[in-house]
């Protein structure tokens, strides 16, 4: 596939995740919620996670913000679900690296998370990507405190 049309393939997946969000809304029985924001644009993220057991059983969030926070805050959500709180963090370890154009493990399946790699090449969008990846970073290393 050319980079043309993967380039198209890409915007069309963060504007469907944009346009039709995965996992919006709020967890009545989350036992963590993280609040963040990106003062330089205005991004903001409520994500509430449920960790069952050291796994994380479900999770969601709200907020507002551009089309590549909340698209990455959608398929931070479904990516997460089902997974223990170790293999979360290296996700987001793996997409932290994605973003800053370092060399990743590409073993790991990332779905629709990889039509953001293409943010790595504007500086100033990158933190709209990590926003919520930050957040849960944040919630499930608090939670491995305790």
């Amino acid at each position: 596939m050319s980079s043309n049309n993967l380039d198209q393939l890409y915007r069309q997946v963060i504007m469907d995740h944009y346009k039709n969000p995965r996992n919006r809304g709020i967890l009545e029985d989350g036992n963590l919620t993280i609040d963040m924001n990106n003062p330089t644009c205005g991004d903001r993220i409520r994500l509430t996670i449920k960790v069952e057991d050291g796994i994380v059983s479900d999770a969601k969030f709200e907020g507002e913000g551009c089309s590549i926070s909340m698209s990455s805050a959608s398929m931070m959500t479904q990516a997460i679900k089902g997974k223990k709180i170790d293999d979360a963090l290296k996700l987001s370890k793996i997409f932290s690296d994605m973003m800053q154009g370092k060399e990743y493990d590409d073993d790991i399946d990332l779905g629709d998370i990889e039509a953001l790699s293409g943010v790595s090449k504007f500086p100033a969008r990158i933190k709209c990507a990590t926003l919520a990846w930050k957040a849960m970073e944040k919630g499930l290393k608090e939670e491995e405190k305790h």
